[in-house]
Formats: C-alpha cells, structure tokens, sequence
C-alpha cells in the first residue's frame, strides 16, 4: 500500500485560520493514534539563524504544541547546535537565537532544548551498521525523547537539494560530531591564524592527536578519530572540519542518520511548503521564494512527505525574479526537478532512494486532500 500524506491549502475563511487548519491537519493525519500519555515529546525545528527570515513562524509550533498537550503528551521544541560558525553554534547561543526568532515558552507553550548540550559534545551513540555509519552520534536529549515529532520548512538546499522531514531529522539531530561525519571524509583541521594555544582542544581529545607548539594546536591525523569534540570545545572557532565529503554519500549518510533516530520509536511528520528559499534557514539572510506557498502536509512516513513536497514544489509557477528563473534564462533550459536547477550539484532523490532501501518508509505516496 502506498503511504498516506495529508495536505490542506493555504486558503483560509472567517471561522478557520491557518492554524486551526494546521490542527485539523494533524489530527485527520492520525498524530493520535500514538499515545502521548505522560511520554516527553521532541519536537525536532530549525529556529532560523538570526538575519534569516523565512524559518517557520513561531504560532505553528504552539499549534503542535498544543494539540500534543490535549493528548497528554510533555513537547519541547529543540534543534541541535551547528558545525559552522554562527548563532547556534552553542546552546547558549542558540538559544538567544530561538528566542530572537519567537520561539519563546511563553509564544509556544513549551521549552527549547538544545539537543547536544552546551558545547554540542552530549550525544548519544547509536548502533546502525548502515553502509556508511556503523554508529551515529545523536544529541543526546532527541533520544531521551519517547516520541519524535519533525516540524519542517520545506525549502531548497544548497546540499542536500531541499531541506524537508529527512534532512531536518538526519542532519538536524546530529551532534557537532554527528555532522561533521556526514559532511566530512576526513578529519577536522586547525585555522593557525585563529588558535590561541589555549589546549582545551588538546585536553579534551581522548586519542591524544593534538600537540601545542608555539602557541599553536596542530592535529595528527593518523591519531586522530573524527569525533569532532575538538571543534565543540574551541573558544575561537580555530577548529573546522572540510566540507569535502561526495553529494550522494552525504545524502546517504543523512538518511542513515535519519534511521538512527526513528527507528524503535513512534514518529509524525509535518511539513509546511511556504516561503520556498532556494537555500536553506541556516543562511543569515533568505532570498526571495522560488515558488508561491503551496499548504502544509503530514505523514507517518518522512520518506513519502518529502517527495509529496518535492512533486507539489515542481508543479508549481516559477517566481519571477527568484534565482530559479535566473538560472532558466542563463542556461535556457526547463525542467521537473527545480531543486536540481537552482543548486546543479546537488541529488536529493539519492537520500530518498537511500532512505527507502534502509526501510525507513517509501517513497510511493497516496495524496489526500482535506
């Protein structure tokens, strides 16, 4: 049988407003089927980076939030920290940076928690044996979670292609090590310009593959294991990991990670396909929508969501002015896949694809309108 995905419009009358609709949504989608009672609830969301603003508005939280409390559940809102330098590279900041954007107990009924801790050093590791992890390293408070709940900004993605259920789970519950394991094929390296030779790297490094000389921390990589607690301790972001991992295996390692963190619990995912950035809310700026909104969508099966997003993005009226249309007029070309126009590099049907071999879901999906 093919998945079930849920969707309703953006269309909203006297008597029903959006989150009303959202609700509704969710309830007809099924979310109460899974018993909440008394069982912590993670709901996984990307904040927004600060100058960003195109990240989900703070009210469609409370509106989980709110349904998952008449079902008796205990939510919270969290996200794990970032490999890169910015506003959410520590729960602190991180926090300041929800906060910033909305996501208040007070806007949305519940708390924020960063998921990997205060220096993105508190994982959990997670035993997989997939083809490229054998153990995925998850903040540790998504798996002290009961149930995990993805609340998603469809949009598109410089990367990964879009940035939907898959990628919010699998690569936003990764601890800073977590990530750097999906992006990276090799070990982290040290910016010379920026280390103090303060050693907290070096104290913290269990492999002893870090030497202080001349004030200057160097990594050795025949010692080194790729933990990445290194880059969450430094104090001045001296520490970094390459970027140089394949597309396909970075998209494949996600969805592996994405296994890590469902798998042997109940999960729902939701995903609102409005404000379409070509790039994803990590960026401290948004550029304008490829496509108009389109509604908000909801399954059991993350797999399904995405490519239900993806088909209903691709059916859409190219924005004028957005970058998509741009780069149909530089390359006079046309096509059914506009995540592949505005970011050439990128294969999201490769985490997909991969998603549904490992038996997360897939990716055939009956649509059903309400």
């Amino acid at each position: 049988m093919k998945s079930k995905v849920y969707f309703t419009n953006f269309r909203a009358r006297p008597g029903m407003n959006l989150q009303q609709k959202l609700a509704r949504l969710i309830k007809t989608a099924g979310i109460g089927d899974i018993d909440f009672n008394k069982k912590y609830v993670a709901i996984k969301i990307h904040f927004g980076e600060p100058g960003n603003l195109a990240y989900l508005r703070p009210n469609y939280a409370k509106t989980v939030v709110d349904v998952i409390k008449e079902l008796g559940g205990k939510p919270f809102l969290t996200d794990c920290n970032t490999l890169y330098v910015g506003g959410r590279k520590n729960a602190l900041d991180h926090i300041d940076s929800a906060y910033l954007n909305g996501f208040t107990p007070f806007s949305t009924g519940c708390h924020v928690i960063i998921g990997d801790g205060l220096k993105g050093t508190d994982e959990a590791l997670i035993p997989i044996d997939g083809e490229y992890i054998k153990e995925a390293k998850i903040g540790r408070a998504v798996m002290d979670a009961d149930i995990i709940i993805s609340l998603n900004h469809f949009k598109g993605h410089e990367m990964a292609g879009f940035g939907g259920a898959l990628k919010n789970i699998g690569m936003g519950c990764g601890s800073r090590a977590g990530k750097m394991e999906m992006h990276n094929a090799g070990k982290p390296h040290v910016k010379e310009r920026k280390c103090i030779g303060c050693g907290m790297c070096q104290k913290i490094c269990a492999h002893s593959a870090i030497t202080i000389t001349d004030k200057k921390a160097s990594i050795d990589h025949n010692k080194c294991v790729g933990c990445g607690r290194c880059i969450g301790i430094c104090p001045h972001d001296a520490i970094f990991a390459v970027n140089d991992e394949a597309i396909d295996i970075m998209n494949k390692k996600m969805a592996e990670y994405s296994l890590a963190v469902l798998k042997d619990r109940p999960h729902f995912h939701i995903s609102l396909v409005m404000d379409v950035s070509p790039f994803c809310d990590c960026h401290a700026e948004n550029d304008v929508p490829i496509v108009p909104d389109i509604g908000m969508f909801a399954s059991f099966d993350p797999i399904a969501l995405d490519v239900a997003c993806a088909d209903a993005v691709n059916k859409q009226p190219v924005i004028a002015g957005s970058i998509l249309e741009e780069h149909m007029q530089e390359h006079h070309e046309e096509s059914d896949d506009y995540f592949h126009l505005v970011s050439p590099n990128t294969s999201w049907r490769s985490c997909v694809e991969h998603a549904e071999k490992i038996g997360i879901g897939q990716q055939a999906y009956e649509l059903i309108e309400i």
